[in-house]
């Protein structure tokens, strides 16, 4: 009974013991599947939990679209020492030599107790301070300096504002900036200022506008907006943005003077360069002629350097223009209209003299 229990354990399901090498391949494969199944099983959770980079984009919003760039993500240079720049030197128990140093336009800064200028422009700060540590540690100086050198100013990172503004200067370039944000940074226009601002584009704005541009032609080096459209209309694509390098220009706007006789002497703006001005034109902006003007004896006062005086007299009878019996005359930018008095003998005697000093004290009136 005990031999027939043991002969059934090993005969298979037709009662045939089984071969030895077939039960080993069995196990070999009942092993495989079970690690293919596995690492199945491991990659199939692994794909739930990141999908692939590639289904990620090609379910964003803005997948294979290309954006501008904002001129505040991009970056410059800025680290490296140009002319103009202001640094900040600080060396440990120097107090001498701790302060501050604008580049000179030849790109050197002069260390006092040192006899020759250090070369700065190129340089990052901590090639500097190495430089500065050197010269002292070679004058005997300081046996182990330690010099720390920070860019505090640096038109690099500015963005310069010149002309007819209240505060022309650089001013320091953070995030992103506009024209009417540096015209207003620098206190608004000036009394004589113009209509045209003109943007000439530093190196980071011609690498930044170059891109994305189908045709391989440069961006304009110099830009000119129109400033009395700009304020007048708030328009966006006027308002350009500027980056760190540029420089704004505001035009001055030409100015002619009305000056003895009339009601209202002053200083008057042209618009433009393109508006034309008669004498009729700048009698009305200064509201007409006193009763004691004398008509036939005024004049304008224009520059010339071919002159002896470095100006030319024009006469002008004003009782014939005002009649229609005499062509009115035009009058540019710095032209004086001087109308004598018959109460003052004396700038009838000195007319020219007279309506220079007078012009020179005027007020400019903005139209």
């Amino acid at each position: 009974m005990g031999e027939e229990k043991m002969l059934a354990r090993k005969t298979n399901c037709s009662g045939s013991p089984p071969p030895p090498a077939l039960g080993r391949n069995l196990s070999v494969a009942l092993h495989a599947l079970l690690a293919v199944a596995a690492f199945g099983m491991f990659a199939l959770l692994r794909g739930q939990d990141a999908p692939s980079a590639r289904q990620e984009n090609s379910t964003r919003p803005d997948a294979g679209v290309l954006k501008p760039v904002p001129n505040f993500e991009v970056t410059a240079k800025e680290d490296f020492i140009s002319p103009d720049d202001l640094l900040e030197v600080y060396v440990v128990d120097v107090a001498e030599i701790s302060r501050e140093y604008r580049v000179s336009p030849g790109g050197s800064i002069t260390v006092p107790l040192l006899n020759d200028p250090i070369p700065a422009t190129g340089l990052v700060p901590a090639q500097l301070a190495q430089a500065i540590g050197e010269r002292l540690r070679a004058a005997g100086m300081v046996t182990n300096p330690q010099v720390t050198v920070a860019i505090k100013e640096s038109r690099l990172r500015c963005v310069a504002v010149t002309g007819a503004v209240s505060r022309p200067q650089l001013y320091p370039f953070s995030g992103r900036t506009t024209l009417l944000d540096v015209i207003s940074q620098a206190g608004g226009l000036a009394d004589e200022a113009g209509t045209t601002a003109v943007i000439t584009r530093g190196d980071l704005a011609m690498r930044v506008l170059s891109r994305g541009r189908r045709d391989e032609t440069e961006p304009p080096r110099v830009v000119t907006a129109d400033l009395k459209r700009l304020l007048e209309t708030g328009d966006s694509e006027l308002n350009l943005d500027l980056y760190p390098g540029d420089r704004v220009t505001v035009q001055r706007a030409g100015v002619f003077y009305v000056v003895g006789a009339v009601n209202r002497p002053g200083g008057f703006t042209l618009k433009n360069d393109r508006e034309e001005m008669t004498v009729l034109k700048a009698l009305a902006l200064a509201e007409d002629l006193k009763p004691t003007a004398i008509r036939n004896k005024a004049m304008i006062l224009r520059k010339n350097t071919r002159m002896p005086e470095g100006r030319e007299e024009i006469a002008l009878n004003l009782q014939r223009i005002l009649a229609g019996r005499a062509p009115d005359q035009p009058v540019k930018a710095d032209d004086i209209l001087f109308v004598p008095d018959s109460s003052s003998k004396r700038a009838m005697r000195r007319g020219a003299e007279a309506a220079i000093q007078i012009a020179t004290g005027v007020i400019i009136w903005r139209r």
